[in-house]
């Protein structure tokens, strides 16, 4: 097959699997980071994104991600969620293409075609692809992979570092690339000469060094705003490490066999692992061990390929590990679709050494990997399903419940909200958001003894958090629930000082 007939294959399949993503509206955090998103309303937005934080100041003006905004600043003006989509089918067929080709330039063209068709359908994939904020994770995985084709390819330091700064203004992962050049020069896919390779490590410093003081100069008003993952809270180094380790068993089965999809992996879904014995982190680590085995198992046989894949798995997926630095979530799908890139090369390496009997089988596991795809898509289709499937999917999330109770809130639907909110503070009590949420219904239904209690509660997790308060109040607002607004408000301002 000619190359470029393979590229087309494999683009044509990332998109046919996904094409149902183009009647998906704005789903969850779509509605917080473009909707309502005054950065994104206007055209100004395009270059205004480089001096404003990712998520909006009054959500705690988190990471540094210009170039998603800047490109959802240019899609607001076609008012269309279908062209939101389209373009984001766009960034995965040309993340699937770019797949395609690094395997192609180590390995045969049914081993580059596997690669690019395990990475077009994976399962894993469908959170990225079908929600509209997806695209930072898009952007970022399609600058990794141009910048360590121009790196280990082209032996290019210009366009490598272009690629790279592309990817970093994306989405933060994208810093792993030069990780991932370093692994395919330790793995002898190429040689460059030592002065070659301190070009290129020169070229990194001279990333490095302006990003982090224009991110720093961004994001440092808003330090010491929370993000850790709830099942963090009050947990020592120990816990949170074995908790990360014990995720490791997550990330095998989303992987390898991902049959069972959720948006949310929130308390009580996955709770704190505290203990070295404790079954799940036995686990983890079962799965890390055999990890780090076929690694230098294919590493010591010379199956360079196989090797650098599995090292991109780990080396993608290390920084979103917990393992460094513990961050907002514990797993989440949407952190796999960088690591999975290794997954597809390695396998199709691995598969094209098996006899061809065998890709029957494979022909099967990646047909149903596509159905599953397929049908996974319309979860996005708007907040209302998006949320009826992480109840499904997570019922023992708190977040599910959160979830629920928004979208019954902006329906009217408001004894159904509190009855959620409250369901979402008894499986994790810990979120004074989900109290304030709980507080404002039962306020607007006229139960106000219910309403100070909500209030108390809150304010034992976080007293008297003014953003969390102002928020809540800026929601009743737009419901036109203008006495809950002054009622939450009144409560979180200090009372006056009478005068002597």
């Amino acid at each position: 097959m000619k190359d470029k007939r393979l590229y087309l294959a494999v683009a044509a399949c990332a998109l046919v699997v996904h094409i149902g993503a183009l009647w998906n509206q704005f789903a969850m955090d779509d509605r917080l980071i473009v909707v309502f998103n005054p950065m994104v309303q206007s055209i100004s937005g395009v270059w205004g994104a480089f001096a404003t934080p990712y998520w909006p100041a009054n959500l705690g003006g988190l990471v540094y991600r210009p170039l998603p905004i800047a490109s959802y600043a240019i899609d607001w003006q076609l008012h269309s969620a279908a062209w939101f989509h389209g373009v984001n089918l766009l960034w995965h067929a040309g993340a699937a293409v770019a797949v395609t080709a690094l395997a192609r330039r180590w390995a045969s063209a049914t081993a580059a075609l596997a690669a690019g068709l395990i990475f077009a359908v994976h399962p894993v994939h469908v959170e990225v692809i079908a929600s509209v904020v997806g695209r930072a994770d898009l952007m970022a995985t399609l600058a990794t992979c141009l910048a360590v084709y121009a790196a280990l390819m082209l032996d290019s330091i210009a366009w490598s570092a272009a690629f790279l700064v592309l990817g970093i203004l994306s989405k933060e992962s994208a810093a792993a690339a030069p990780a991932l050049i370093g692994l395919g020069w330790a793995l002898g896919l190429t040689r460059p000469s030592r002065r070659r390779m301190l070009s290129f490590v020169a070229s990194w410093v001279a990333i490095a060094l302006p990003y982090l003081l224009l991110r720093w100069a961004v994001l440092h008003p808003y330090e010491g705003f929370p993000n850790l993952a709830p099942q963090f809270a009050g947990q020592g180094p120990l816990a949170i490490r074995f908790t990360a380790v014990a995720a490791f068993a997550d990330v095998v089965r989303l992987l390898l066999v991902p049959l069972h999809l959720q948006a949310d992996y929130s308390p009580q879904e996955r709770i704190a692992v505290t203990s070295p014995l404790a079954p799940g982190f036995v686990l983890g680590l079962l799965c890390l061990s055999a990890w780090v085995a076929l690694t230098i198992l294919a590493w010591r046989r010379g199956r360079r390929v196989e090797a650098y894949g599995l090292g991109w798995v780990g080396i993608a997926y290390l920084p979103v590990s917990n393992l460094v630095v513990p961050h907002g979530v514990v797993v989440a799908e949407r952190l796999l679709y960088l690591p999975s890139v290794g997954l597809a090369l390695a396998a199709g390496a691995a598969l094209d050494r098996l006899p061809r009997r065998a890709w029957a089988m494979a022909l099967f596991v990646l047909a149903a990997g596509a159905v599953r795809s397929a049908v996974r898509v319309p979860v996005w289709r708007d907040n209302r399903a998006a949320a009826l499937a992480m109840i499904a999917d997570a019922p023992l999330s708190y977040r599910s419940w959160d979830y629920l109770g928004w979208e019954y809130l902006w329906t009217g639907h408001d004894q159904r909200a509190l009855q959620s909110f409250r369901r979402a503070g008894s499986i994790y009590p810990g979120d004074a958001r989900i109290h304030l949420a709980a507080a404002h219904m039962a306020y607007t239904l006229g139960r106000t003894a219910l309403a100070d209690s909500l209030l108390a509660r809150a304010d034992s997790v976080c007293p008297r958090c003014p953003t969390a308060y102002r928020n809540q109040a800026s929601a009743a607002q737009l419901r036109g629930d203008t006495a809950a607004a002054r009622y939450l408000l009144e409560h979180v301002q200090p009372a006056p000082q009478r005068p002597l």
